[in-house]
């Protein structure tokens, strides 16, 4: 079942479930839903739709502070079983879960850098910074990269850079060895080393000027806070190593190495999936953009089996998220079902699989910004073209 017949499926058991039912409002648990607006009906604007999930917005510091709490004792708690097991397969293994509970960790920092965690601005950034420290990811930095442009012009070339595409043309220009680095990002296998580059060291850790032309204090604050945490880090593991007579460089591979290369491909890989879909367009002028409705049309929700989606704290249900930031991540799965109640139709659905990530990875390698469609390196079209917004 393709997306779109999936979002359409869900529209028509929703038409079914309010007409065996006329006259009874729609309500999920005790949220109300609002009625479901008709594909072939005029978009409503964003004021409208963030104001159906006003009810979704309030946030509850002690939940906030018990999943802080809850993932960085995991967090120790895993480091330490690398530093005390003997075997170094074990080591190994611990070592990926550290980077995946790294990822989990960072969701929570990324909820506090949208105010979205508690209600109290100064204990959300303190709580962000805490929770970047793992990833090594400078928070007034992020905040600026994040918040400010993604969020502010998702899919807009020449503004949003996380995953931007290029044009066939703007690719052919580009020198040799930035071809071949195009080319191994966007394999399918290189989504870790486009965000370790592309974001973390370009953008994130220390960026020169010609990456980060504004200079502030706080951005060279948040830089050696994240670097002494590392440092400090593979401090104590050396020392540790030692401690115990093991081996020193296997005991900072396993414990930090591994770990944040784990973590770095799994946010490359989660940054991917967000905006990059067969049916998702990029823009490259903003009068077009702005017209796309791109806070729902350029993200996809990408759903999953095993609690996987939860394991992740929601940041999958990532329409939701776009349409409105304060949402915390605990209630953006109602969120997320609300709005495809109301919106059937108008919402990327996407079942994961590897089938459909590798065969995504094959076809948006570049992008025709005049036809609004993808293609491989050659320039041959890959994907329907995009409606014109209008």
């Amino acid at each position: 079942m393709t997306a779109r017949s999936d979002t359409l499926s869900a529209a028509n058991a929703s038409a079914d479930a309010g007409a065996s039912n006329p006259g009874q409002p729609h309500t999920r648990g005790n949220l109300p839903l609002p009625e479901p607006i008709a594909f072939e009906a005029p978009f409503p604007n964003r004021k409208t739709i963030r104001s159906w999930l006003i009810p979704l917005g309030d946030r509850s510091t002690p939940r906030a502070l018990m999943l802080f709490a809850f993932d960085y004792l995991l967090f120790a708690a895993v480091l330490a079983g690398v530093v005390l097991v003997p075997a170094w397969w074990a080591k190994v293994g611990l070592g990926v879960l550290a980077g995946l509970i790294i990822a989990r960790l960072f969701i929570i920092g990324h909820d506090a850098c949208h105010q979205s965690l508690t209600d109290n601005r100064g204990l959300n950034k303190w709580l962000g910074r805490l929770t970047f420290l793992p990833s090594l990811t400078p928070y007034s930095l992020w905040e600026v990269g994040h918040n400010v442009v993604h969020h502010g012009y998702t899919n807009l070339k020449g503004f949003d850079f996380v995953w931007a595409p290029y044009s066939l043309e703007e690719f052919r220009a580009l020198p040799r060895r930035r071809r071949v680095m195009e080319r191994i990002y966007r394999n399918g296998f290189g989504a870790g080393l486009y965000y370790l580059i592309e974001i973390w060291w370009f953008k994130l850790f220390f960026p020169s000027k010609r990456q980060m032309a504004t200079r502030r204090a706080i951005f060279m604050w948040d830089c050696a806070l994240v670097a002494a945490f590392g440092a400090l880090w593979i401090g104590a593991l050396a020392v540790l190593a030692m401690a115990t007579e093991q081996s020193v460089l296997l005991m900072i591979g396993t414990g930090f190495v591994l770990p944040f290369l784990i973590w770095n491909t799994t946010v490359g890989f989660v940054l991917y999936v967000h905006h990059t879909h067969t049916s998702v367009a990029w823009y490259d002028t903003k009068p077009m953009w702005s017209k796309a409705q791109p806070f729902v049309s350029t993200t996809v929700h990408l759903r999953f089996g095993m609690g996987i989606g939860a394991a992740l704290h929601h940041i999958m249900e990532h329409t939701a998220h776009h349409v409105d930031m304060s949402v915390p991540l605990y209630r953006l799965k109602k969120a997320q079902a609300l709005l495809e109640h109301a919106l059937p139709g108008r919402i990327i659905i996407e079942n994961f699989s590897w089938r459909w990530y590798f065969r995504t990875a094959r076809r948006c390698k570049l992008y025709d910004f005049k036809a609004l469609c993808w293609t491989d390196f050659r320039g041959r079209q890959t994907s329907e073209n995009s409606p014109v917004p209008v």
